[in-house]
């Protein structure tokens, strides 16, 4: 009976991931149509103007040609009308001089004819007609200004949508994911000359199969790449998993997105326990800074009954030191660091593998830690005084100086103190590392071995610090250790 309810419950869990898939994915359908109608009609509406726009040019162009056809016809009837005017003067003072002359010659007076004839040839000298030119000052002919669109109508004729770039492959093989950094590779399926540049586009997710219909991060987009790859630097990996996707585009119009590409981006993830840090520490998300009236403000509030009914832990001052993005503590019910253990532990155990992560600290703070603790850590225990904790710890109370502790020993560190420090445990390893964060320069290694989960953990007075999780261990941490691994520990005496 056990084992088919069993079996029954592993159906039952098959059938719902099987539904919830299917359900994503007749969302993703119905989304892809509503974007199937809202493409088709941006497109038709972009061709409508194209082509309104072509009509525009070529009534513009033959309101323009019409135009210069009828200056030119202006300008000849002009030229024409004005010679067929003067032509018509000097024909009718030819006639009037031609019907003198006539009369003249039918004269039978001597004197009078001889007069009348050099009357008359003085006129014909001067007559208009012999001053007119009889070639016509403009021509007839509109031939220069005949049109043949025969080349543009077949040009026409060839338009056609814009010509698509292929679609790029994603190489999966060639992609690499380390130290914070993504780097990208595609391809073409055949080389394109038209290509003038790549758009990538990336998404954290949770989720490594198809995409989801509402997704919980929004795309970011990288635009003009001119090559074929891309590296994305300084990520803070605060998801499993980071999706791409990229396309190619010519001067003109952009293809298709590629197949989406689902990268793991492993990181060590962890908030900070505001619930059981000191009451002196105002932690917000991964912020930590000294508050000298922190534990007065909740005492005054447990005194003030007509505030509230609730028990400390639901406390308005207590409340406001919670981040609101703080995940359950991985130590519900723990009792609040207290006395002279100003710590703060992070609400996710390491009970495996290699995690890194660093803390940037006030170096004026007059006591600052940073180290791993184990569960049973105790309230009044301070980071390193104790066989619960490992950590490095800088001092500035009376003289400077970095030390690392662990069961109440401790050993002066002589190195630079850094303004970040980055931190490095490897689990199965028993390796605990603290690194000059910038230069990635090793300050100290605790050796052990671990028997139990292990925490981070933090404390300061007088002070204030910021941790940064999401990273991954640097490649040069890990050719560091692994240099090391072989070598005995030379800090056996705080182990």
């Amino acid at each position: 009976m056990g084992d088919q309810k069993e079996s029954l419950r592993k159906i039952t869990t098959t059938l719902a991931l099987k539904n919830d898939e299917i359900t994503n994915f007749i969302c993703c359908l119905k989304q892809s149509l509503e974007n199937l109608e809202g493409n088709s009609s941006r497109v038709q509406e972009d061709l409508e103007t194209e082509f309104s726009s072509l009509h525009s040019v070529l009534d513009e162009l033959k309101d323009s040609m019409v135009t210069r056809i009828k200056q030119e016809r202006a300008s000849r009837t002009y030229e024409l009308q004005s010679q067929l005017s003067a032509c018509s003067k000097a024909l009718e003072s030819s006639e009037e001089l031609l019907e003198v002359a006539n009369q003249t010659l039918c004269s039978s007076e001597a004197d009078d004819f001889t007069q009348a004839a050099k009357d008359i040839k003085d006129s014909v000298t001067m007559a208009p007609a012999f001053r007119l030119s009889l070639k016509a000052k403009a021509s007839d002919s509109m031939s220069h200004m005949m049109v043949d669109f025969t080349q543009e109508r077949e040009m026409l004729q060839t338009i056609k949508f814009l010509p698509v770039p292929a679609t790029p492959e994603i190489l999966v093989s060639e992609c690499q994911v380390c130290d914070n950094t993504v780097t990208v590779q595609w391809a073409l399926p055949e080389p394109d000359t038209k290509i003038d540049h790549y758009d990538l586009e990336h998404r954290r997710t949770n989720y490594e199969g198809p995409p989801r219909a509402r997704e919980d991060y929004p795309w970011m987009v990288v635009e003009g790449i001119r090559e074929t790859e891309y590296t994305l630097t300084g990520l803070r990996f605060d998801t499993r998993y980071m999706t791409f996707r990229v396309k190619a585009c010519n001067k003109a119009v952009a293809g298709e997105f590629s197949e989406l590409v689902t990268l793991e981006t492993h990181a060590f993830q962890f908030k900070l326990d505001a619930s059981s840090s000191h009451q002196n520490l105002k932690v917000e998300d991964l912020s930590v800074e000294w508050d000298s009236c922190g534990g007065k403000v909740v005492q005054d509030i447990r005194k003030d009954k007509n505030r509230t009914n609730q028990s400390p832990m639901h406390s308005p001052a207590r409340t406001a030191m919670n981040s609101p993005k703080r995940v359950p503590s991985a130590r519900v019910g723990r009792d609040r660091f207290t006395a002279e253990s100003y710590t703060v532990l992070g609400d996710t155990f390491i009970d495996a593998g290699q995690q890194y992560w660093e803390v940037r600290f006030d170096k004026e703070s007059k006591a600052f830690a940073v180290g791993l603790a184990l569960r049973n850590l105790g309230r009044f225990d301070q980071l390193g005084k104790s066989n619960a904790s490992w950590c490095i710890h800088l001092n500035n109370w009376l003289h400077q100086s970095l030390t690392a502790k662990h069961n109440n020993k401790a050993r002066t560190l002589d190195c630079p103190i850094p303004d970040r420090i980055g931190v490095y445990c490897n689990y199965e390893e028993g390796a605990l590392s603290f690194y000059n964060a910038r230069t990635k320069t090793l300050m100290h290694t605790f050796r052990t071995k671990f028997t139990q989960p292990v925490i981070p953990a933090f404390s300061v007075w007088n002070g204030s610090f910021s941790v940064q999780t999401g990273l991954q261990v640097p490649s040069v941490v890990q050719s560091g250790q692994r240099k090391n691994s072989g070598t005995s520990s030379s800090n056996a005496s705080l182990t």
